[in-house]
Order: C-alpha cells, then structure tokens, then sequence
C-alpha cells in the first residue's frame, strides 16, 4: 500500500503564495504521473495541474502562469508551487498519484486565501 503525505497548505492574504509537497511512503513506488486535484466546497473535485515521470506537464486554464508543478523522481515527491493567490483558490488540494495498477489519494490539505 501507497501513502501520500501532504503538507504546506495554510491562510494567506490575496496575492501572497504558498507551496504544497506530496511525498508517497513507499520508496519502491513508480508514479507514471502525480498530480494535485482541488475541491471547493459545494464544487466537484478538479484538477489543478499534473506531471508525467517524464516531466510533461498539464494545468487548469484557472492556474495558468501563477502555479508551477515539479517533481523529484528520486524523492517520490511532486510539489505545487502557488503565486499570486486569488480567493477563488480556496479548497481542500488533494495529492494524486497514478501506479501501474490503482490511482492513490493524499488525505487533502486545506488552502484559504482571503481577500
């Protein structure tokens, strides 16, 4: 079984920034890809960005030019680096991880920006 261990959520004031890291416990593991989701209260869940083992990455028109997402292969760690916040960035972010056989899910960090 796959762990993801998720940190870095928090407040912050409109156009500040944060970052998010999503480690996965098992040293053997091999994501063809990881990625972050988020979900809105009242909202489905979406993705947010996503990157391939081969570093091809993949974002939300929304996030375009103020998120990048990174990876370190050797660490089994994605990160998802946040600039310029909006209020409508608000949601619980969930780590993704895709295995050979099952997707796995981070427990989800809560991200409040306030106006």
């Amino acid at each position: 079984q796959v762990q993801l261990v998720e940190s870095g959520g928090g407040l912050v004031q409109a156009g500040g920034s944060l970052r998010l890291s999503c480690a996965a416990s098992r040293s053997n593991f091999v994501a063809t890809a990881m990625g972050w989701y988020r979900q809105a209260p009242g909202k489905q869940r979406e993705l947010v960005a996503a990157i391939t083992r081969g570093g091809s990455t993949n974002y939300a028109d929304s996030v375009k030019g103020r998120f990048t997402i990174s990876r370190d292969n050797a660490k089994n760690t994605v990160y998802l680096q946040m600039n310029s916040l909006k209020p409508e960035d608000t949601a619980v972010y969930y780590c993704n991880a895709k295995g050979a056989l099952q997707n796995y899910w981070g427990q989800g960090t809560q991200v409040t920006v306030s106006s």
